[in-house]
């Protein structure tokens, strides 16, 4: 195969050498002894189990670590010498490598963001800081229904299938949230073995394919739902309206990816493209919704369920709000997804183009649960571009309770951003069904590092609060983060937005929530 032409091509050119060392002339050791160390550092690499990259690519796979070790010096080179003219940006794929690493360095050189630029935020430190907790902070998900409640970590591995990843990178995942304390959400294709066996907790997430709890003409199975939802790692189950990155559109998992696993996982043909709808078979109404996850919940033992999103029309959300209090139902949590979220898998003008940013979307659902009075009952996570612990306390500060991230632990199990992720040959066994390619990712190696990840982003998300005087998620609001909207004009957050007092809504709305309130309908969407 090419991956190994380079390994190949140095082993033989070694054993050559060798053979005319001995049989030629003495002089052939000169080049004997440097081939036989290359082909023995290409043999290194094949066996090694740290670097995905170089076990798909002995030999070849080191120029890539070259151009990175490279890659800041060239980029300060240009910035001193004013060809990009704007400042160099850390990138933000580099903190998670050395946080999942274990060795993240301080570098005190000052800010790399240009702090008077329009839209520029930052957060308000305290002049009297606090300690940040010995432990790492979680929320608890569970409403008045909810008989089996569930500690959520600040930060959890948000939606990736099974299909869409590969069975070591979910192993991986799963293991990392194993010894971590913290949350994997299985994504909409099914429950698989590979979420099962390493036994770190589960999000089950139930998509409009139905996906793990299918019938045969595509509904849902509600008997195989609540066999599964009964194990012990789901610990909640969310229910996916529809993705940031691609709102309004299924997925689509291709048929090269479709192996007899991945079609057992997911009640489906083998070898067949697999389009999961646009929309749910199961309900056509905000009422109907809100039902249908409260017979989840019974279904599922008590355990907490909820629905994901990309905010669309306000009017529509509120229109689920009034049906979860004309039924004196709720789900237990909302993840909102950002339409800037990321996948290996949707069209260009729709992650361009289509759905609501995550901040907009994450205050018009925090403002919509307050002013119906039902904030204190559903938690909300956040997800999209979620990767730092300054992004985990922004978003707490919008109105979130938990954040979720995806592009940030694929980086942790080893994601370069080779964007193959639909061809099936991803160079590092992330996004490929290719048993030849996902043997690259070492379990073990991956495991250690997501959990490495997350803990060190969860303690700076600690500590940064510690600096700005908070001890719990809970005290942040919108006066803590603060926007500069002019170059010499700055807005916190608390007068940037509206924000709603409880019960607002139905006790009558303030202009420009009024007319979206008269105008939403819990029996039509």
């Amino acid at each position: 195969m090419r991956r190994y032409l380079a390994l190949v091509v140095a082993v033989a050119a070694a054993l050559a050498a060798l053979a005319c060392a001995l049989l030629v002339s003495p002089w052939w050791w000169c080049a004997a002894g440097p081939l036989s160390a290359l082909a023995a550092l290409g043999v290194g690499d094949l066996v090694q189990t740290r670097h995905s990259v170089l076990r798909n690519y002995p030999l070849l796979g080191r120029t890539r670590f070259l151009m990175e070790a490279l890659r800041p010096e060239l980029q300060q080179y240009f910035i001193e010498r004013n060809y990009d003219g704007r400042p160099y940006d850390r990138d933000v794929r580099t903190i998670v490598y050395e946080r999942a690493k274990d060795t993240e360095a301080e570098e005190p050189f000052g800010t790399e963001q240009d702090v008077y630029a329009s839209g520029h935020e930052f957060l308000v430190p305290s002049m009297r800081p606090v300690d940040p907790p010995e432990q790492p902070l979680t929320v608890r998900i569970g409403g008045p229904d909810c008989t089996r409640p569930y500690d959520m970590a600040l930060l959890n591995v948000s939606a990736m299938s099974f299909g869409a990843l590969s069975s070591h990178a979910i192993r991986a995942l799963n293991e990392g949230a194993a010894r971590g304390g913290f949350a994997h959400d299985t994504g909409e294709g099914g429950l698989s073995d590979h979420h099962l066996a390493p036994g770190g907790d589960l999000v089950w997430e139930i998509g409009t394919g139905y996906f793990g709890c299918r019938t045969a003409d595509g509904g849902m199975d509600r008997a195989e739902f609540a066999d599964k939802a009964a194990y012990e790692q789901v610990k909640c189950v969310s229910l996916k309206l529809s993705q940031g990155a691609k709102p309004g559109i299924g997925g689509v998992l291709p048929g090269s990816k479709v192996d007899a696993e991945i079609a057992r996982v997911r009640d489906v043909p083998v070898g067949e493209t697999v389009v999961s709808p646009p929309y749910h078979r199961e309900f056509t109404t905000p009422r109907e919704m809100v039902l249908f996850l409260a017979e989840l919940r019974q279904l599922a033992g008590g355990k907490p369920v909820g629905f994901k999103l990309c905010v669309g029309s306000r009017v529509q959300f509120l229109a689920v709000c009034k049906a979860m209090l004309a039924e004196g139902v709720s789900p237990d949590f909302v993840i909102v997804d950002g339409s800037e979220g990321g996948t290996g898998a949707a069209p260009l003008e729709f992650a361009d183009h289509l759905g609501t940013p995550l901040t907009e979307g994450l205050i018009t659902v925090h403002n919509a649960l307050v002013g119906c009075g039902l904030r204190d009952r559903i938690r909300i996570g956040a997800s999209g571009k979620v990767a730092t612990g300054a992004d985990i306390v922004k978003r707490l500060a919008q109105g979130a309770d938990f954040t979720n991230a995806a592009r940030a632990m694929m980086f942790a199990v080893g994601c370069i951003q080779a964007q193959r992720c639909h061809t099936n040959t991803c160079p590092v066994g992330v996004t490929t069904q290719d048993p030849r390619r996902v043997r690259a990712l070492d379990i073990a190696d991956k495991a250690a590092r997501v959990h490495h990840y997350q803990r060190a982003t969860v303690r700076s998300a600690a500590q940064i609060m510690a600096a700005m005087g908070v001890r719990e998620p809970r005290a942040l609001d919108p006066r803590f983060l603060v926007r500069r909207i002019a170059p010499h004009e700055l807005v916190p957050y608390a007068e940037l937005y509206a924000w709603l007092e409880p019960g607002e809504l139905t006790g009558g709305a303030r202009p420009g929530w009024a007319a979206d309130w008269s105008a939403a309908d819990p029996d039509r969407f």
